[in-house]
């Protein structure tokens, strides 16, 4: 399995985030071809030394890098990166992953 993490910080308004987030970004990246699971945070994000001024972390699967990448090249996977703009005012980190059982 391979994973895309966004990370996104503290926005300045955060009920404008979740309204916008969970009405129109979701569906967006819902249609993202090869995604298998698409999760968010609950909650405060936090660590142990405290709090991390994240707001929020959507964690999308994926079977591979290869099809993280093949997604981010489709029509939905460019309008879902470019919607990003649209919201997250905080800014957001994506981070690409493997991943593998231990």
């Amino acid at each position: 399995m391979a994973k895309l993490l966004v990370v996104y910080k503290e926005p300045k308004d955060k009920a404008a985030f979740d309204a916008y987030y969970f009405s129109t970004h979701v569906p967006i990246a819902k249609k993202i071809p090869g995604l298998k699971k698409y999760s968010v945070s609950t909650g405060g994000i936090g660590s142990p030394a405290g709090p991390t001024g994240n707001h929020l972390i959507a964690t999308l699967q994926f079977d591979g890098l290869e099809d993280i990448q093949k997604a981010f090249a489709s029509l939905e996977g460019q309008a879902a990166a470019a919607d990003i703009a649209s919201f997250a005012d905080g800014g957001a980190d994506m981070l690409i992953f493997d991943e593998k059982d231990l």
